[in-house]
């Protein structure tokens, strides 16, 4: 099988075509740079829930200035790692802001 004229066994086929693949060089690489060398990343402060830091107990849908904080001028409600919320409180003001929404208190699309 597979030893007829014109054909190779499987393993010398294999052996021709470079199988088994060699290291590669590192030399087509330059060097990963090491963590302290990234000058050109800047080290951002993390964001601190307001909601948690001023202990306001809930989110109320009536108090518009507050949730204009967290949409954006298109009407869009701003993502946690950009509102700095946590978990909790980013949820709470996702259904604050849509129950403003609803009662005509915000609007669903920024004006223009």
């Amino acid at each position: 099988m597979g030893t007829g004229p014109g054909k190779r066994p499987f393993a010398l086929a294999l052996l021709s075509r470079g199988w088994p693949p060699k290291a590669r060089s590192s030399s087509k690489r330059p060097p990963k740079r090491e963590k302290e060398e990234k000058g050109w990343q800047k080290k951002q402060k993390r964001k601190v829930c307001i909601f948690c830091k001023d202990r306001i107990e809930f989110v109320d849908y009536k108090d518009t200035m507050m949730l204009r904080k967290f949409v954006s001028d298109r009407g869009k409600i701003r993502a946690r790692r950009v509102s700095g919320n946590c978990v909790q409180h980013q949820r709470d003001v996702a259904m604050a802001v849509k129950n403003a929404r609803e009662m005509a208190l915000l609007p669903y699309v920024g004006g223009r």
